[in-house]
């Protein structure tokens, strides 16, 4: 009897024939962790490390650049800024910071300007050679300028332009302009032709179109160009050994490397110095890192 009872009860249950299944209760997916529910410790403690890592040779430079000679203090007190006296005045950094900003801005500029007019005829032009023209440019970063010193020397000494600041300003604009026109390009790109088409029926020329339509929404993507080339002439070493021979014409990384004798080195006017050439880096990226974040992200994809 109970046999039978249970197996009326199993029938009563079922669904009717061809009737739909009901549906499944779904899973519960597990609960994925949450950004809040991650320890602090385990967040601040890698940056924390990192920053530490990063920081200590800055405050070793900033300390022998300001404790006095002699002490073996870890703590920059008392405070003494002879060291800075000593390179600005003695070893002639005023000259040398004059000829690295003279290097750096026109080494800006001119890489700015023909990075844009090239960057643009490959944005804007179809011709024949475009493609192998773009695999020369990539190819150009594989050679190291190091292999390039000999025949420029040549070029630059047949030209009469040695010990002139003229020779490092076109080898580092010579030398940075393959990355900056592969990246102007790309910002161009991102740039519709639909906008320029717009005003030329207006009656402008492609000229007057590109600076008032073009241009402006470039900005990024300048500064980003701009401030890699100024801040890669202002530390390069290479050009200004090998091609500046006369003091009153080296700059700044040529000022630092005769601050290092055979025989002693002094370290606090060589951190003095190397405080000096840091400074105009530090407060350029300082002002200018939200719009390199952004010319650098805009110019790496193509819209």
């Amino acid at each position: 009897m109970t046999a039978a009872l249970a197996e009326n009860q199993t029938r009563t249950d079922a669904p009717p024939a061809g009737s739909p299944l009901p549906p499944k209760t779904p899973r519960t997916p597990k609960r994925e962790r949450a950004f809040d529910d991650v320890p602090r410790w385990q967040i601040y403690l890698p940056l924390g490390l990192y920053l530490l890592f990063t920081l200590i040779p800055f405050y070793w430079m900033l300390l022998f650049a300001v404790r006095p000679a002699g002490s073996t203090s870890l703590v920059p007190w008392p405070m003494t800024f002879e060291h800075f006296e000593k390179v600005w005045t003695e070893r002639n950094f005023g000259m040398f910071f004059e000829n690295s900003m003279i290097v750096g801005v026109c080494t800006l500029v001119a890489t700015t300007g023909v990075a844009l007019a090239g960057g643009y005829a490959l944005a804007r032009f179809n011709f024949r050679i475009k493609n192998a023209f773009m695999l020369a440019l990539l190819c150009s970063q594989f050679i190291p300028g190091a292999l390039m010193l000999v025949p420029l020397f040549e070029i630059f000494r047949n030209l009469q332009m040695i010990n002139s600041l003229g020779s490092v300003i076109i080898a580092e604009t010579v030398f940075q302009l393959p990355l900056s026109i592969i990246l102007i390009s790309g910002f161009i790109k991102n740039v519709p032709v639909s906008l320029e088409e717009a005003a030329w029926v207006d009656g402008c020329s492609r000229f007057r179109a590109f600076c008032a339509v073009v241009l402006p929404l470039l900005r990024p993507g300048l500064i980003a160009v701009g401030s890699f080339a100024f801040v890669h002439s202002w530390n390069h070493f290479l050009f200004a050994l090998m091609f500046l021979s006369e003091q009153d014409k080296q700059t700044i990384p040529v000022g630092l490397n005769t601050l290092m004798g055979s025989d002693s080195v002094d370290l606090g006017a060589l951190a003095a110095g190397g405080v000096i050439a840091a400074v105009p880096v530090v407060i350029v990226f300082a002002f200018i890192q939200k719009w390199l974040i952004t010319g650098f992200s805009a110019g790496a994809v193509k819209g």
